[in-house]
């Protein structure tokens, strides 16, 4: 079941406003000096690649707030796997809101339909392992919430939203405060522990004493970045010898052929940014019919 509260949210219709700003500006000047204001007319949303959307209820927004007028049908839910030539919306209403939104309202499915079935891909990937696709906060700045839904459509799970609700401490962190060394994670953790007691707690280990200081310091999870398969799995022997809660995700330079050999690892989960920053757009249209009306 997809999460669709966050796109009905106040950030949603900002977002939604803020791109029609950015393309309408003062007017759409070409539609309104060749449409008449009365006019009418329906269409077609389909997509002609094969791929999972999402996106649907952005795209609604986008006309709706040019004027409630315009009716949209959407004939598949975000999540849904879909043909190439799939009709997703029928669209019918004042033409000159679905000309002036066409471009906007696209761009949007288009963008996350892509980040939905980059996901998908490495979820299909894993089958039927027990291990969880991870997003990143590697995304488009301002467009986070968006993109981050859209990886819940292609079948993941979202990583912390920001830097606020979660506690990541890298070998930055550690360096830049002096707390380098032995003992330099224990620091680490305690400090956040007692600044951030409500918090959950991951570190980002490169090697396995790292993960050995982590698991010491009974953390909520571990990074494990850049290591190989046979590390990874020496890492999941660790926690499980240990009889930890602290949950194990492999992270950096994941690709969809390494995944295949992931899958049986143990790990609880695998993150990868690529399925955002990487993601390409969906070929999505919008048909207009040839009969308009006038009421």
């Amino acid at each position: 079941m997809i999460d669709n509260q966050r796109l009905a949210s106040h950030v949603l219709r900002n977002l939604v406003r803020s791109a029609l700003a950015e393309d309408v500006g003062g007017g759409d000047a070409t539609t309104l000096a060749v449409i008449p204001e009365e006019l009418e007319t329906s269409g077609n949303i389909a997509t002609r690649q094969d791929c999972v959307i999402a996106g649907m209820p952005v795209a609604e927004m986008v006309f709706t707030e040019l004027d409630p007028r315009v009716v949209v049908e959407n004939l598949v839910s975000d999540g849904t796997h879909c043909r190439a030539g799939a009709t997703l919306a029928v669209l019918s209403g004042p033409a000159r809101a679905l000309l002036t939104g066409e471009r906007t309202a696209l761009n949007f499915i288009q963008r996350l339909s892509g980040i939905a079935t980059a996901t998908a891909a490495f979820v299909d990937a894993l089958g039927d392992s027990p291990t969880r696709l991870l997003d990143t906060r590697k995304t488009t700045p301002g467009l986070r919430a968006l993109e981050k839904y859209a990886v819940t459509a292609g079948g993941g799970d979202n990583h912390r939203f920001g830097l606020f609700d979660m506690i990541m401490i890298k070998d930055n962190h550690c360096q830049i405060a002096e707390l380098g060394g032995p003992g330099a994670i224990a620091r680490a953790v305690a400090n956040c522990r007692e600044l951030y007691p409500g918090l959950k707690i991951e570190v980002e280990t490169d090697t396995l004493d790292q993960v050995r200081a982590a698991l010491d310091a009974k953390v909520d999870f571990i990074l494990l970045d850049n290591m190989t398969n046979a590390e990874l799995a020496v890492a999941v022997a660790l926690r499980n010898e240990v009889h930890l809660q602290a949950m194990l995700e492999a992270s950096g330079g994941i690709t969809l052929d390494r995944v295949l050999s992931m899958a049986d690892l143990g790990l609880d989960y695998i993150s990868v940014g690529a399925i955002t920053h990487s993601a390409g757009s969906i070929d999505i249209g919008l048909d207009f019919d040839v009969e308009v009306s006038y009421p």
